[in-house]
């Protein structure tokens, strides 16, 4: 569940009066250009489309439009809901299928959270991020419109699965982990300033027919500290299970924050369980707690292996992402790795694929309770190039 706060963008600011004003005020969609010459997004300078030129070539759609590309938002191509408001599978005349998001007034997210996606997928490229086409700002209506991504999203892969779905192979997680991670490295360390994502979870890495990743739902991200500035602060803001212990208690966002979040879908990648599940006892719900006995211990870190995965991978590799993820997960946030960092050691783990060659070993059950008494806090910083060595 998304707690609400504070706007992304500084209070009182004149780019936040005047982008209210036009959101509130106008019936004209907001013109691409005009957001670019924003003096707050001057700030953001990433790298430059393969041409060389900053793109703006997000399109302005009419409600019009987006009504007949989805049959005028016809229950049958609802695909998917979150705190934005609804999402449809829509046909463009172009033919070119497409994601509709429809902001519902009444939810989680607002006009300011549609506004600060707009500005950063129109900002932002990288093959681990998903693209935004175009957008609708019409009277009271607020619609994004990105690439399908026909796989949906990595939740739907790991969680509750129907009966007669295929699991997601070791391989494939890897693969999924890998992009994720490339995907945030790109955001911490190209962009400049810094975007911190601060809603990494799950359900907002979406996947393509063959399994590659892109992160999406930009609506809490926020631009990273400059020059002397170590963080910034602002109310917390995420998904509950994903946040990280430091953010959560002071407000002082830093991009290890999202370096947090992303350990927990590593964990979820491992073990198939979600990060809080309230379908659990009370005590067994935090998926986090359980799994710290384990994720560095030699001799029990099988136990936190998804039993789907019937035993089906190699074993060095496994106990490799298994300290990568509790490097990720370290309570004190100068300790975590940079996502750099993680992205290399992933590349490793990705290079020593499993191949089957005898029959997997089912492994009894996932890892045992009950917790255990108490989290160690003080444990040794452990460097990733020791993950590569090990």
């Amino acid at each position: 569940m998304k707690a609400r706060g504070m706007s992304c963008f500084s209070c009182g600011s004149p780019f936040q009066r005047e982008a209210r004003r036009k959101m509130a005020t106008s019936r004209i969609p907001l013109s691409p250009s005009r957001l670019m010459d924003s003096p707050e997004l001057e700030k953001l300078a990433p790298s430059p489309s393969p041409g060389g030129e900053r793109r703006t070539d997000a399109h302005s759609f009419t409600f019009r439009d987006l009504g007949a590309a989805t049959k005028n938002f016809k229950q049958s191509n609802l695909i998917g809901e979150g705190g934005f408001g609804k999402v449809y599978m829509g046909h463009l005349n172009s033919g070119q299928v497409v994601a509709i998001k429809q902001l519902n007034p009444n939810g989680l997210q607002g006009t300011h959270e549609f506004l600060v996606e707009v500005l950063m997928l129109i900002m932002l490229h990288h093959p681990n991020l998903v693209s935004l086409i175009g957008y609708c700002h019409e009277g009271d209506e607020r619609l994004l419109v990105y690439e399908y991504m026909p796989q949906g999203s990595l939740e739907n892969h790991l969680f509750d699965l129907p009966p007669g779905k295929e699991p997601l192979d070791w391989n494939t997680r890897i693969k999924i982990a890998v992009g994720a991670a490339k995907g945030l490295t790109y955001l911490h360390d190209v962009v400049n300033p810094p975007v911190i994502y601060r809603d990494l979870k799950s359900s907002n890495i979406l996947l393509d027919d063959d399994f590659n990743p892109k992160l999406s739902d930009f609506g809490l991200a926020k631009l990273g500290p400059v020059g002397d500035n170590t963080h910034v602060s602002t109310r917390v803001m995420g998904t509950y299970g994903y946040c990280a212990p430091d953010y959560a208690t002071s407000g002082k966002l830093t991009v290890k924050a999202d370096v947090y979040s992303f350990g927990v879908v590593l964990l979820e990648l491992i073990t198939g369980q979600k990060a809080f599940d309230l379908s659990k006892e009370p005590g067994e719900q935090n998926l986090i707690k359980r799994s710290h006995p384990f994720l560095n211990d030699r001799r029990k870190f099988t136990q936190l292996a998804d039993p789907l995965l019937q035993g089906c991978y190699p074993l060095r590799a496994f106990y490799q992402l298994a300290v990568i993820t509790s490097m990720c997960l370290h309570e004190r946030a100068h300790l975590r790795p940079s996502m750099r960092d993680v992205a290399v050691a992933l590349d490793h783990v990705a290079s020593q694929p499993y191949i089957s060659e005898t029959k997997c070993r089912i492994h009894s059950s996932r890892f045992p309770l009950p917790l255990p008494p108490s989290r160690t806090t003080n444990a040794p910083k452990v460097a990733v190039w020791d993950v590569l060595k090990s």
